[in-house]
């Protein structure tokens, strides 16, 4: 390793079994939280719906690094009820969904499901 190469605070915050996210080719953010694949098979999913919707997954990849936690009406809102207590989920298209857990103290996001529409919403 090169004495000249920066470490990356934020990168050091993954921890098994959280995957590193796979990050659209075309963006170059200032990322001020980590998202990270709740596991390697959801980072799997996440990179097919790159491959349908590479805008869109662009457009999310850089809301979840930025503002995770701002609402965005009809795409971006936490979800109710008990059992998604701290989950949010973000509408790429009309019929696929990223559902995630912000952390802030962290500033971290793990995805937890990335994909088609469900019936019902995952619980993280």
């Amino acid at each position: 390793m090169s004495d000249n190469q920066e470490e990356n605070p934020i990168v050091e915050n993954v921890e098994p079994p959280f995957v590193k996210l796979t990050a659209p080719t075309l963006s170059e953010i200032e990322s001020t939280w980590l998202v990270v694949a709740k596991n390697r098979r959801l980072n799997r999913d996440w990179e097919a719906l790159m491959q349908r919707h590479p805008e869109n997954t662009r457009r999310c990849y850089e809301d979840l690094c930025t503002a995770p936690t701002t609402r965005q009406p009809g795409r971006v809102f936490p979800l109710k009820g008990k059992p998604y207590k701290g989950a949010w989920e973000y509408e790429v298209t009309k019929g696929d969904r990223v559902f995630y857990v912000p952390d802030e103290e962290q500033l971290k996001v793990v995805v937890y499901y990335a994909g088609k529409h469900p019936n019902l919403s995952p619980t993280p």
